[in-house]
C-alpha cells in the first residue's frame, strides 16, 4: 500500500454501480415510499462526493505504432512514421492510461472536445489501478 491508501478506511467499499447515482435525482418521497431508504440515498450521495474530488488524466489516444529504437533514432525532421488505426477511426479515451471509451473530435469556441461515441464496459475501481 503506498501512504496515501494507508490514511484510508480499511472498510471503504469502492466497488459501486455510478449509473444509478447518476441518473436524475429522485425525489426523498419516492425514495422513502420503496425505492431507496434515506441512509441509503445519503450514502449515495457520499460516495459521489468522494469520487468527484479525485483527479483523474483524461487523455485521447490518436494511434500508436511499435518501432524499433534504431529506427527511432533515424527519425529527422521529414520521417513519417505509419499509424496502427485509420483515418477516420473513432479515437481512444484513456483514464489514467486504461480503456475508458471512443470519441470523435469536435471544435468547440476555437479548442479541440470530444463526442464520446461509446464506453467501455469497465468497472469504476479497474481505472483507478
Amino acid at each position: 500500500m503506498t501512504d496515501h491508501q494507508d490514511d484510508l478506511p480499511q472498510d471503504l467499499d469502492l466497488n459501486f454501480d455510478l449509473s444509478d447515482t447518476l441518473a436524475p435525482a429522485m425525489p426523498a418521497s419516492a425514495a422513502r415510499s420503496g425505492g431507496m431508504s434515506e441512509s441509503e440515498l445519503f450514502e449515495k450521495k457520499r460516495k459521489l462526493s468522494l469520487f468527484s474530488r479525485i483527479p483523474v488524466t483524461l487523455t485521447l489516444e490518436v494511434a500508436s505504432v511499435n518501432i524499433s529504437l534504431a529506427d527511432l533514432m533515424a527519425v529527422n525532421n521529414e520521417s513519417v512514421i505509419e499509424l496502427d488505426k485509420m483515418a477516420g477511426e473513432p479515437l481512444d479515451i484513456k483514464v489514467n492510461g486504461i480503456l475508458f471509451g471512443k470519441a470523435e473530435v469536435v471544435v468547440l469556441n476555437d479548442k479541440y472536445g470530444l463526442r464520446i461515441i461509446e464506453f467501455n464496459n469497465k468497472e469504476l475501481g479497474e481505472l483507478a489501478l
